[in-house]
Order: structure tokens, then sequence, then C-alpha cells
């Protein structure tokens, strides 16, 4: 039996936008459980044309808050991003893991740079 899945992202969220962290949420919740199933997982993001950091943080991000490092590396595989959409992937992906290593630290620091309403930024996670 082949363990690896492949999941389309286009045909996840019906559209080459993928902007809302709502339609990288639905991302998540196909992901997720595929992975706690211990499966491998190619995430094919295949004619997308728009990607946001708001979709990512919904859709990858959040991983990191259920799995550890490791286990994401060993199990997710990314196809047909381009460049600059890889960049913003890795940046999602690093601020993820710094969140959930110490997410009160994490909440503690953005307050004193927002000025103490920091329940919009961290509703991203």
């Amino acid at each position: 039996m082949n363990d690896n899945l492949k999941l389309s992202i286009f045909e996840i969220v019906g559209s080459p936008l993928c902007v809302a962290s709502s339609d990288g949420q639905k991302v998540y919740d196909r992901l997720a459980p595929i992975l706690k199933e211990g499966r491998k997982v190619e995430l094919s993001f295949h004619n997308i044309t728009v990607l946001t950091s708001a979709f990512l943080n919904a859709a990858v991000g959040q991983l990191y808050g259920e799995f550890s490092e490791e286990y994401i590396r060993s199990l997710l595989t990314v196809q047909d991003m381009q460049p600059d959409d890889l960049s913003l992937l890795k940046r999602v992906v690093d601020t993820a893991k710094q969140y959930f290593k110490d997410p009160r630290k994490f909440d503690q620091a953005v307050r004193e740079i927002l000025g103490g309403n920091s329940a919009e930024f961290i509703s991203m996670f």
C-alpha cells in the first residue's frame, strides 16, 4: 500500500488565489489528520497564482503547534511553488516555530511592540 498522498491546494481552495486564512484552514483541516496517521503528504501549489502569509499561517504554520519540526519535515513536502512563495513559506515556518516554542513570551513581545493589543496578530496562529 502506498502511504504517500498528494493534496492539490488549487482543488482544496477552488481558486488560484490563496489569500484568506479561512482557505488556509481548509488545507490544514485536510492535512493535519493525514499527518496524525503518519502518512507522507505532498502539497502541490500547481496553478496557484497569489499566496499570502495569512493563508500559509493557517495552512502550514499552525502545524508547528501540533507536531515537531522533525516530524513535519519527515512527512510533508511542498511542490510547484514559485521561488518568492518558497521564501514566504520559509518566513511563515520560522515565525511559527518561534511562536510555538514559547507562545507566552512571543505574546508578551508582540504586546510590547503593539502597545497591548496583540489579539489580532496572535489570531494568525
